[in-house]
């Protein structure tokens, strides 16, 4: 009997180096990039600005040929996406209500097609069936109906080998992926709130769903947010304190995400589809 399922992966890429904002950050980075060559002085100073974060107190400082394997890995993964899938999977996508807030209002007017062309700007991670994690979605590989008629997609995780892809839900376990904040947007936090939050584990480091059940309001300093936030993860009800890099908001908590009421409009319309595009 397997006791503890870990997903296993070199320890240059393990969840435990990066932080989720620190992903981001270098995601966005690469973008820019591409495929051009970076220098030894570039990676030393991305590693040198992650280890000075207040998040990294007391932890062992991040190495610039890990920062360096890190574009290195991404690069190749990005390449081989491109080779593999030359044209977009497309889905018929149909979420029920109990995914949508009901407390949506009915105030946005856009053209379905200004939706569709955001819904291909978000990234998205999905939430794993093997530790109820959430990771970041590399690609989307293929998808099925099931026989109770539910649409899955096989996933590759981003950092992870084929060996890892996995069938999962798309009503319940894929979504537009969390946004880490800022130290100057702690307000946006509020009790209540579902949050993917931080946390380490005896094999691994992994990101769970959580919700706020309090906050420590602090003093900010040249360091940063001192809030504490206390966090509930949602699969086994332990509550941990945690500092604001350590948690990400869902983008119906943040303006800048397509809201609940546009994905409604798009997803319950049968005759619309959109692409994953990766």
């Amino acid at each position: 009997m397997e006791v503890f399922r870990t997903r296993k992966r070199e320890p240059m890429n393990s969840l435990s180096v990066f932080t989720h904002s620190e992903i981001m950050e270098m995601e966005n980075l690469i973008k820019h990039a591409g495929q051009q060559s970076l220098s030894q002085e570039f990676f030393q100073d991305l590693a040198t600005s992650f280890s000075c974060t207040p998040i990294r107190a007391g932890k062992p400082d991040i190495t610039w040929e890990q920062v360096q394997s890190w574009f290195q890995n991404k690069q190749k993964e990005l390449q081989a996406n491109c080779n593999s899938s030359p044209t977009a999977l497309e889905l018929f996508v149909d979420l029920s209500d109990s995914n949508v807030s009901s407390n949506a209002t009915e105030n946005s007017q856009k053209p379905k097609g200004t939706w569709i062309t955001e819904l291909h700007e978000l990234a998205f991670e999905a939430r794993s069936a093997k530790d109820d994690a959430w990771y970041d979605v590399a690609s989307f590989l293929s998808y099925r109906v099931v026989n109770s008629g539910e649409l899955e997609v096989r996933v590759r995780y981003s950092g992870f080998g084929r060996e890892d892809d996995e069938w999962v839900n798309v009503t319940r376990a894929v979504r537009e992926r969390s946004i880490p904040l800022e130290a100057s947007e702690c307000h946006k936090v509020k009790v209540g709130d579902l949050v993917l939050s931080f946390q380490e584990r005896e094999h691994q480091a992994v990101y769970c769903d959580a919700h706020v059940v309090d906050i420590q309001r602090g003093l900010h300093d040249v360091t940063g947010c001192k809030c504490i936030f206390v966090v509930r993860f949602d699969h086994d009800n332990t509550e941990e304190e945690i500092q604001l890099g350590r948690l990400c908001i869902r983008p119906a908590q943040n303006t800048s995400a397509v809201t609940n009421t546009q994905q409604h409009d798009l997803f319950r319309n049968k005759d619309m589809r959109f692409s994953f595009l990766y």
